[in-house]
């Protein structure tokens, strides 16, 4: 049965129509999977790969997605209906499909990687624009441009092709290609590291698909050789760009956190305090995962971190790497995600004088405006005597010397 491709079109002599979704459900638990039957036919309609409305459907619905193009298979991880999808399709087809003029199918996109932008025309009335690359899925059709073959395929195909050229080269075989006339050992070096630089972005564009397991796998792994070479310090801003690359940019304070701190805590958040910044300023999400990554580490080196919760978790919200409800919703709850329910009712038992002097301070600011001098003189401290955590105020031990306030945006 088909449908209008526009269907807010209810005209039943409506000239453009596609398939309606065939979905079918396979596997059970957590390998449950939704296959799109008709995939490739609902695609050709649209006159779109048939992996950018399956990419679509995972964006929206924050699932993994699979694409064998050569066994005609396109799946959305998880259960989901055929009429659920359907209506998703016309997200798709409102903002990948139809010409914002006419409002007409009969378009075409058109890539320019350069500016990464995403152009489109329409054959029916002339027009000619630009889309809003905010959605996720621009990031997948900038890599995977219309009319190229399946990605993996794609990927494949290119990279056996290079090996050949590296060994055909490597053999003098150079029948099948034009290398050109310089022949010298610095002219052949620069060529070698073109096919491998081609080599690894098609590996590149790979990992993008690649469940979220994987990719953290990858950022560890990358992470934790920049720290075995000596260059973790100064390549913040790389591993930023490689947590963006890999989409893991929320689960990164929980990987950093296991690389960069030990029971050294408190000196590591100042001399890191701009690798984490960079996840954590204005990403709640990424803070929920630092807070993650400091129970692990306080079941790590518990003899160390449990007395000095207070003072660490003080420590992380100077220096502005958690944020207040962040911290305040965190007490809510005692959770078992990351460590016992034992050892988490400890952790939180520990943060509590620190918790209700955040609560008192924030009340304290709402109504009598206190002075700010004052807060930055109070430490959560532990009395061994009296076994209990306590807010005192103390002397600093530096008079001057504060640090400025971070712009991240300048950095």
């Amino acid at each position: 049965m088909s449908v209008n491709v526009n269907r807010s079109v209810l005209d039943q002599f409506y000239r453009y129509k596609m398939p309606r979704i065939i979905a079918k459900v396979e596997g059970k638990g957590n390998g449950i999977k939704t296959v799109i039957v008709n995939m490739t036919d609902v695609a050709k309609s649209l006159n779109r790969p048939p992996t950018y409305p399956t990419k679509f459907f995972g964006c929206e619905l924050g699932a993994q997605t699979q694409f064998d193009a050569k066994n005609d298979r396109f799946i959305v991880n998880g259960s989901h209906e055929a009429n659920k999808l359907q209506d998703m399709l016309d997200g798709f087809i409102r903002k990948f499909v139809l010409c914002p003029e006419c409002d007409n199918p009969e378009t075409d996109l058109h890539i320019n990687a350069k500016k990464q932008t995403i152009g489109n025309s329409c054959k029916a009335c002339g027009y000619r624009g630009m889309l809003d690359t905010r959605h996720k899925l621009c990031t997948f059709i900038l890599r995977n441009p219309p009319g190229e073959p399946d990605v993996f395929q794609c990927c494949l195909t290119e990279a056996t092709t290079l090996w050949k050229n590296i060994h055909s080269y490597l053999d003098g075989d150079d029948d099948d290609q034009d290398w050109g006339e310089e022949t010298t050992e610095e002219a052949q070096q620069r060529r070698m590291e073109e096919i491998s630089a081609h080599a690894k972005n098609l590996t590149l564009s790979e990992d993008l698909e690649k469940p979220l397991e994987e990719r953290v796998n990858l950022f560890y792994n990358f992470v934790k050789q920049k720290k075995e070479d000596g260059a973790v310090d100064s390549s913040d801003k790389e591993i930023l760009a490689e947590a963006e690359r890999l989409d893991v940019k929320d689960t990164a304070p929980l990987i950093l956190t296991e690389l960069l701190m030990d029971e050294n805590i408190r000196d590591q958040i100042k001399k890191y305090k701009r690798h984490f910044l960079r996840f954590t300023h204005n990403n709640k999400k990424a803070q929920k995962y630092l807070l993650g990554g400091f129970e692990c580490l306080v079941k790590l080196h518990q003899a160390q971190l449990l007395p000095r919760v207070p003072i660490v978790l003080k420590d992380l919200y100077d220096a502005d790497l958690l944020e207040e409800d962040v911290i305040l919703a965190w007490a809510e709850k005692v959770s078992k995600k990351y460590v016992s329910k034992e050892l988490a009712k400890e952790i939180h038992a520990k943060a509590a004088p620190f918790v209700k002097w955040l609560k008192e301070a924030e009340e304290e600011s709402e109504g009598s405006g206190a002075d700010e001098e004052e807060d930055d003189n109070v430490e959560v401290v532990y009395s061994s005597s009296a076994r209990e955590l306590k807010v005192e105020s103390v002397t600093p031990e530096k008079p001057a010397e504060e640090e400025d306030d971070l712009d991240i945006d300048a950095i």
